[in-house]
């Protein structure tokens, strides 16, 4: 690199938001990566969507829960968590029963066969976290779980009506608005 084109990166200092957009496209790859062992290992042996997988173990960590309890632990909207609801009971992998105590609440839990998939896939998942970690040091994972605990605060803010800060904030422009309608 010439002297005067690094003098200009020394004034002018990072891309900022270049860098940032491309550490938001490492993400997404990293989330696309990380469902690999899913797809290779688990999905057509066992007839399961990463939906219903991700929604089986959670049920499996932390026992009877809600879907929209589901939806905001793992952060799948609550469509989707609706739909894999629906396959799972289907297929008597997840049993749903009103509660009694809030007749508006129906409860999820684990069927035999879910308990039974849930043994299963909890090794597989306890894997790909080990193999993820694997060259961090203890305290990068640290840092890491601080890092995400921040970010996922940020995503997950409300606004003084319960709005969505994320989504008010990335709202596309009136430009954007009026592309989207020709």
């Amino acid at each position: 690199m010439g002297s005067a084109m690094q003098d200009d990166l020394i004034h002018e200092g990072p891309d900022t938001s270049a860098d940032q957009a491309r550490m938001l496209h490492d993400l997404l790859k990293l989330a696309n990566r990380l469902t690999a062992p899913f797809s290779t290992h688990l999905a057509d042996r066992y007839r399961i969507s990463l939906n219903e997988f991700r929604l089986l173990m959670t049920i499996g960590r932390i026992g009877a829960t809600a879907s929209h309890e589901v939806a905001e632990i793992t952060g799948v909207n609550v469509m989707s968590v609706s739909r894999a609801v629906s396959t799972l009971e289907r297929n008597g992998r997840i049993h749903v029963a009103l509660d009694p105590a809030n007749r508006r609440r129906k409860v999820l839990t684990l069927t035999a066969e879910g308990q039974r998939l849930y043994e299963i896939m909890r090794p597989q998942t306890l894997t790909v976290a080990e193999f993820l970690f694997s060259e961090l040091s203890e305290t990068d994972v640290h840092a890491l779980d601080r890092i995400l605990a921040q970010l996922i605060d940020t995503l997950e803010a409300r606004d003084e009506n319960g709005n969505s800060v994320f989504l008010e904030a990335t709202k596309p422009g009136e430009d954007a608005v009026v592309a989207q309608g020709k």
